[in-house]
């Protein structure tokens, strides 16, 4: 028996051999306008900018973030409406995927949606859906703008993981502004992300 095989054959030995129940006490359920002010509040904390509007006013508040951006990417789920106010160049990322050297261009933004928000970590999960589109949308331009609706906020990260489609495809989470820190503890933002992240709250 070679080192490998009897690495698995104790892997399976110690496996339970019934289905282990995990217990969930610790969840909590938590009023819906608190989620939201608890969102707000982490988002801030990691130097995001929030805003909240309407449905109705989600164009004019879109547009308001988006002023002074000359040009912006927005993946093809995104509804026309939410863009109705913005006069800038709207550049889609079909029928062609746009290319790298695109989504990098100085004073580019890209608007997306989510697939749902945590709010005691602040954190937004983007799962490649039509209104977040491919990974590189989010993470090559320097400024995000993501909309959540306040119906896609949960508490924490079981709850949010049971709000995906499909948990397992690749997922995008992200918690402020992309940052970083050297040895001596100097933040350094836009390293590894969009520097700039807005963050419009659409309540219902």
């Amino acid at each position: 028996m070679s080192a490998r095989e009897e690495v698995l054959r104790r892997v399976r030995a110690a496996r339970p051999a019934e289905q282990v129940v995990v217990p969930r006490d610790y969840e909590v359920t938590r009023d819906p306008d608190d989620l939201v002010e608890m969102l707000v509040d982490r988002l801030v904390d990691y130097k995001a900018t929030v805003r909240r509007c309407s449905g109705e006013g989600l164009g004019d508040a879109l547009a308001e973030v988006l002023a002074g951006t000359e040009r912006i990417v927005a993946p093809s789920g995104v509804p026309r409406d939410w863009l109705s106010a913005y006069q800038g160049v709207v550049m889609r990322d079909e029928p062609q995927p746009l290319a790298v050297a695109d989504l990098d261009a100085p004073g580019l933004a890209v608007v997306t949606g989510c697939a749902v928000a945590v709010a005691e970590t602040g954190t937004l999960i983007l799962d490649a859906g039509p209104d977040q589109g491919r990974r590189a949308l989010t993470l090559v331009p320097d400024h995000h703008v993501c909309v959540v609706h306040s119906g896609q906020i949960v508490a924490g990260v079981p709850h949010a993981l049971r709000r995906l489609a499909d948990p397992t495809r690749p997922l995008t989470l992200v918690s402020g502004p992309s940052a970083t820190s050297d040895i001596e503890l100097n933040r350094v933002e836009g390293v590894h992300g969009p520097r700039r992240l807005d963050v419009v709250i659409v309540d219902h």
